[in-house]
């Protein structure tokens, strides 16, 4: 029998990469050690250190479940695939589940005199995964488009445009983050809030 959607298996394997990369995310945040801890002021304070891998750990999460949503759209405008795609979506995934490792390092120097290389890094990340988006989508749509209709084919464009916006910010953040890094890790918050806002925003519509 022939699948009903040529996608299926790429879509649930790809479903279970995010789902790992969204697990490995928790692992940066390690509850204190009890030997270091004799007072309620003692946990308080140690707890307190735990907020850079929070904060780390929430921007993380928020970006690789974004791209897990925008992934699942992107699937459902497509109804055929080819290698050019397959290898871009492996390239995407790649960058998901590289993700954990960066997060690490910026819950671990975020708030010290060293955030630089740590931020930098992470916004170098947001820069790949930019790029593996612009390639699958330039993969859906040329020579012959992916995409299901006509439609469909619109929004692949207006997605791929915004994926050039996105490359142009996380780019510039890449090159601040050697000055301002404390800054530039929030404006990647920021900037990511933003793109949760617009996503429920349109699919609202």
């Amino acid at each position: 029998m022939a699948e009903s959607n040529t996608n299926s298996r790429l879509e649930a394997f790809c479903d279970g990469v995010f789902a790992i990369a969204l697990t490995l995310l928790i692992i940066g945040i390690i509850i204190p050690a009890s030997e270091t801890i004799t007072t309620t002021n003692d946990l308080w304070i140690a707890l307190q250190h735990l907020l850079p891998s929070v904060f780390a750990f929430l921007l993380s999460f928020v970006i690789i479940f974004i791209s897990w949503v925008n992934h699942h759209g992107t699937l459902k405008l497509i109804d055929k695939s080819s290698p050019h795609f397959i290898y871009a979506n492996g390239f995407l995934l790649l960058m998901i589940v590289f993700l954990p490792f960066p997060t690490a390092l910026l819950s671990e120097y975020l708030f010290t005199d060293l955030a630089a290389p740590a931020v930098v890094l992470y916004a170098a990340i947001n820069v790949l995964l930019t790029i593996a988006w612009i390639l699958l989508f330039q993969a859906a749509l040329k020579p012959n488009p992916l995409t299901k209709n006509d439609k469909a084919t619109l929004i692949a464009r207006v997605s791929q445009l915004n994926a050039y916006w996105a490359l142009a910010i996380y780019m510039l953040c890449a090159i601040l983050a050697f000055w301002f890094p404390q800054a530039v890790a929030f404006l990647l918050g920021a900037i990511w809030i933003f793109w949760l806002i617009y996503g429920i925003s349109v699919k609202a519509e």
